[in-house]
């Protein structure tokens, strides 16, 4: 483990806490959701401010340590841990104010998902957001940030205004479309490549507290006209229906038929964004597929935005991909359901072989306008494999890769990184001309590599070897 002498002077200078191996806390402070994920920092600087980020950051460029930034911890890929580095734990950054007036909140950078839709909900107001409520606002929001309302709304950091970025070089400055514009395109999909994002200002649009929304399953033996018949309604339905499908398993819930708990089904996950009093109708082809549960109904957004959360704890093994389709044709549902029945069974009860469809919220916003890329897809394909007994690590990742190859043939070739766990997938998320404009924005702000625990864009003249 490395020696970090500036640890001392650290501690003096910072309002936060640091936090080094063996101390209480430590354990704790090191873990992420994946529990694949086993790295032991050289320490852990718990900021309480920007302040406390910019002397962190100095340390660690000073001393030659690796950088890696908490917000969430919810990297399928871990990148939000490292081993004999400085882990920047931003979970001291955690108030959320609103300004009605602008129709804005601002957020420090390691509020979660859940607790910043509390905040603005009080208001009946919203941002796009995490599906999983643990989910840091932070590399949910610089990765694109794919949410419910995403299919009017846009993404998460299409609703950026503005932001507070710590630089490598220990500097502070605020990002937006008047002030360091560039490097605000770049904070919009190209990840934490650029800086440490410490605050937050986000575009509020009136949603809720209520809303028409909720889950219906499906027996598996129905589960190809199901989900043909579900791409044709998802296919014409006005962008306030957001909508998924799945193959997951039945949970041992009075609501599910006793024939079917604890088997694979097929779900859909449906939220009219927008008055509750219009969903129903809107719902209505949905129910005409005659799911055996139904439970379409007005739920608090809260609720809604909090559905996935008993399936998706921490502390389990996972592997994800997120893959684009411009379309779901009848050959890619085939395939779909060839492989997810039985990869959700052997992954029961968290496993989830999910199809988002996306909407054009996502693709008015031009795709030049934010280092975010392929903006025209319609569908997002997005095996989750969870699973307990480290044995299974490999036959899990093998088995998902394979169902990834199966639909490749029916995907655009570019991957959410979000939702990707290799790093040989950036340039794929981006092409390469915006891949190269990219590539100069690192030169100019993080020209060393320094932020290179992420979905990495490598500047022209790194100072490190390339991760494997």
């Amino acid at each position: 483990m490395a020696t970090i002498d500036p640890v001392g002077a650290l501690r003096g200078a910072f309002s936060g806490t640091v936090l080094l191996p063996g101390e209480p806390g430590y354990e704790e402070g090191r873990r992420v959701f994946n529990a694949m994920i086993d790295r032991r920092p050289a320490a852990i600087a718990r900021c309480a401010d920007a302040a406390d980020v910019a002397a962190a950051v100095g340390a660690a460029r000073e001393n030659d340590l690796i950088v890696a930034v908490r917000c969430g911890g919810h990297s399928i890929a871990g990148l939000g841990t490292c081993d004999d580095g400085m882990l920047i734990d931003l979970s001291g950054l955690r108030s959320t104010s609103v300004d009605l007036a602008a129709r804005t909140a601002t957020a420090g950078g390691g509020v979660l998902w859940g607790e910043y839709d509390a905040a603005t909900q009080e208001f009946g107001m919203h941002s796009p957001g995490g599906r999983v409520t643990t989910t840091g606002i932070g590399g949910f929001t610089t990765g694109g940030g794919y949410g419910w309302t995403s299919s009017k709304y846009g993404l998460a950091c299409d609703s950026l205004v503005s932001a507070e970025v710590v630089l490598a070089d220990g500097s502070i400055v605020r990002a937006s479309e008047r002030e360091n514009p560039e490097l605000f395109w770049g904070i919009r999909g190209g990840g934490g490549n650029f800086g440490v994002v410490t605050e937050f200002e986000f575009r509020l649009d009136a949603l809720g507290p209520t809303v028409f929304a909720g889950l219906t399953l499906f027996p598996m033996e129905r589960a190809l006209e199901t989900m043909r018949g579900w791409r044709d309604w998802a296919d014409t339905v006005p962008d306030e229906v957001s909508t998924a499908c799945a193959v997951m398993t039945a949970p041992p819930e009075p609501f599910v038929p006793p024939d079917l708990q604890g088997k694979p089904v097929f779900g859909v996950l449906a939220m009219y964004v927008g008055a509750p009093e219009l969903g129903e109708e809107a719902m209505r082809p949905l129910r005409d597929l005659r799911p055996v549960v139904d439970l379409l109904a007005p739920m608090p957004y809260l609720d809604f935005q909090a559905i996935i959360d008993p399936i998706a704890p921490p502390g389990f093994r996972g592997y994800w991909r997120g893959e684009y389709m411009r379309e779901l044709g009848d050959d890619a549902v085939d395939t779909f359901l060839s492989h997810a029945g039985g990869m959700a069974g052997r992954g029961a009860p968290m496993s989830q072989m999910v199809v988002f469809r996306i909407g054009q919220g996502v693709a008015k916003v031009p795709d030049e306008a934010t280092a975010f890329s392929h903006r025209d897809a319609r569908y997002l394909f997005h095996p989750i494999s969870v699973w307990s007994d480290p044995s299974d690590d490999e036959t899990r990742i093998a088995e998902t890769r394979a169902f990834a190859s199966a639909m490749r043939p029916f995907g655009t070739g570019a991957s959410y990184l979000n939702f990707t766990a290799e790093g040989n997938r950036v340039r794929d998320a981006y092409g390469e001309e915006k891949y190269a404009r990219l590539v100069a924005l690192k030169d100019s702000y993080d020209p060393t590599n320094l932020f290179r625990l992420n979905q990495n864009i490598r500047p022209t003249h790194p100072a490190e070897p390339a991760l494997a």
